[in-house]
């Protein structure tokens, strides 16, 4: 979908219907009102929605722009939908993850979005093959192959770099509602509270394991990785669509023999063909680890997947 005339079109038509008396975006059933008592914000994607819902708490109406199930790198935005970013009132983004909601909110919301990049500098993305070249105790932020200048955007599969969003948001719901601005802290504070739980989880659930590669359907995990002195073999490099080669394949199935993978993992929303293929040459099964770009239609939530997450490394590294 061309989306570079409609976000102008709406937005004249969005500040006319606001002039005539508050009208807000479209919800998720279709149905319409304004709310004065609630912020109303749009989520890029999963993880998004997932901290503004618990730090905004009953002060905040949340849209996520992705449907459950749906592939968050493909977004394409429907009329309604570039409506619901021009009339928000906070667009909580991660620019780059989603070029047409980068152009919507560069077109319609720039002055109300909050870009989850500009937080923390984001690591390079690796381009497949061993994210980091010196190892398993080499520096997250020393990658090996990077596509181009890239950027990895899979920053919440970190929970302390969440957390840390999770602080700024704040800030900035505090900025669009200063009345609540208290309430917003103390949520951010108990959320943070959680995810540093969830982060001493993995840190010992992955302390001592006989492994510690780990073979990705595409190189999603390099935050994660990063964290847990761990090391991803991505068959695909950053993104999911891309088809690996049969060289790549062939590379990959070799360094997996090597590393003695018991387990190759695919994703939920995406197709397991080639971890499947990898897996029959070598002998190994596969599995689901879930890099969270979306909540899978079986529900649970961040915290819940993560912690299927680890489980599903503890098996499959062998970890004691």
């Amino acid at each position: 979908m061309n989306i570079r005339s409609a976000p102008r079109t709406l937005a004249v038509a969005a500040t006319a219907l606001l002039a005539l008396g508050g009208v807000t975006a479209c919800s998720d059933d279709g149905t319409t009102g304004a709310d004065p008592q609630r912020v109303d914000v749009v989520a890029a994607f999963y993880p998004l929605q997932f901290l503004a819902e618990r730090i905004g708490g009953d002060a905040v109406k949340v849209s996520n722009l992705v449907k459950p199930g749906a592939e968050p790198h493909d977004l394409e935005l429907n009329p309604g939908q570039v409506g619901q970013v021009a009339e928000a009132e906070l667009v909580v983004l991660l620019k780059g993850f989603q070029p047409a909601l980068d152009e919507a909110v560069e077109q319609n919301a720039k002055e109300r979005a909050f870009d989850v990049s500009t937080v923390q500098p984001l690591l390079d993305a690796a381009a497949g093959g061993h994210d980091h070249e010196g190892g398993e105790h080499a520096h997250p932020e020393e990658p090996g192959h990077e596509e181009g200048g890239a950027k990895d955007p899979h920053l919440w599969l970190d929970p302390t770099r969440l957390a840390t969003v999770g602080d700024k948001l704040a800030e900035r719901l505090g900025r669009a509602d200063p009345d609540r601005a208290a309430d917003y802290t103390t949520r951010a504070k108990a959320l943070r509270v959680e995810l540093e739980k969830l982060d001493a989880e993995f840190t010992a659930g992955l302390k001592t394991c006989q492994r510690r590669e780990i073979v990705v359907s595409h190189t999603a995990f390099g935050y994660l990785t990063g964290r847990y002195q761990l090391e991803q073999i991505g068959i695909t490099g950053l993104s999911p669509d891309n088809e690996p080669s049969p060289q790549r394949l062939a590379q990959v199935a070799q360094e997996a023999r090597e590393h003695k993978a018991t387990t190759i993992f695919f994703e939920t929303l995406v197709s397991p063909k080639v971890a499947e293929t990898i897996a029959a040459e070598v002998g190994a099964k596969t599995a689901v680890l879930d890099p969270l770009e979306g909540l899978s239609t079986g529900g649970g939530d961040y915290l819940s997947v993560m912690r299927t997450n680890l489980a599903t490394l503890r098996t499959a590294l062998s970890c004691s």
